[in-house]
């Protein structure tokens, strides 16, 4: 047995208030409606509690940053749950997200430089408005707020292993890369654009407003420019999960699959932007994401 005990059934029974916890938590990860909800759903009960604390975090401390706080009140707030964290890893918590996550931290070895990358990338949403940032930003960016989240995850699904840490930082920035295309025209109606500023440059687009740049003639073939990028992230994805446990990552694999059904849509679009699905369309979207679950979480 290795350093890090991913047993389903490792670590003490739960107290009632944890048990209340994460059912409050699993509650707010269903409603949320998310992808990640579909790819966990499968799991047995203590890995899914534990990926669903992770999961909340992250929301709790991305609605910091999306919120309607000020500046200075997101960086304080963001700020405050640094110290959160800290606590967490000196077993002590007062906040129910932390709380859940405590258990996690000693049965699956989770790192507290990951919880704080997570933050990080928080703030440099909060520090903004980002618009049209370098390739090295970006990168950064991805690897803060989708790719430390898969290095926790990956530790919880049974391979912390140099492999699955490659899987993390690729897809993360393959998922992060899909959801940057698909919300060009919401992200430019609140200031950001996460569009490159050498590939906007390449093809001649002055760098002034998001929404102009949305507007730009030449627009599709930045958004051609980041498919590239995000295609190549998943071919490494696929790559580095050839050397993982098939049975552990199967919920990496039912997100990658979820993801690259909506980039593939973007690319017999001839990248252009997609309408938000809204209605049948949106049903549709769902039911598909169950079926993805369903087809990789039990085969």
């Amino acid at each position: 047995m290795g350093l890090v005990d991913t047993r389903p059934d490792a670590g003490e029974p739960a107290s009632p208030e944890l048990h209340e916890i994460r059912a409050l938590i699993r509650t707010k990860v269903q409603a949320a409606g998310s992808s990640f909800y579909w790819a966990m759903r499968f799991l047995p009960e203590p890995k899914r509690d534990a990926l669903f604390a992770i999961y909340a975090f992250c929301r709790e401390v991305d609605d910091i940053a999306d919120g309607d706080l000020n500046r200075e009140g997101k960086i304080l707030t963001l700020d405050r749950w640094r110290q959160q964290v800290e606590d967490m890893f000196a077993d002590r918590a007062s906040d129910p997200i932390t709380r859940a996550l405590i258990p996690a931290i000693a049965t699956y070895g989770l790192r507290k430089k990951d919880f704080i990358a997570v933050i990080e990338g928080m703030e440099m949403d909060a520090r903004g408005p980002i618009i049209a940032p370098t390739l090295e930003e970006l990168d950064l960016y991805c690897d803060r707020v989708a790719s430390a989240v898969g290095r926790l995850c990956v530790r919880v699904f049974g391979e912390p292993t140099p492999a699955g840490e490659q899987v993390a930082t690729y897809l993360g920035r393959a998922l992060q890369l899909t959801n940057i295309l698909r919300d060009v025209e919401e992200d430019a109606g609140i200031g950001r654009l996460y569009l490159p500023a050498e590939y906007i440059a390449l093809e001649k687009i002055k760098i002034s407003t998001p929404t102009d740049i949305v507007a730009a003639e030449r627009l599709q073939a930045v958004t051609a420019r980041v498919g590239a990028l995000a295609e190549h992230a998943f071919a490494d994805t696929e790559m580095a999960l050839a050397s993982c446990s098939k049975k552990a990552m199967r919920p990496a694999v039912i997100m990658m699959m979820v993801y690259r059904k909506h980039l593939d849509r973007l690319r017999a679009n001839d990248w252009k932007l997609l309408p938000a699905q809204k209605g049948l369309a949106k049903a549709r979207a769902s039911v598909g994401k169950l079926w993805i679950a369903i087809q990789y979480g039990l085969f």
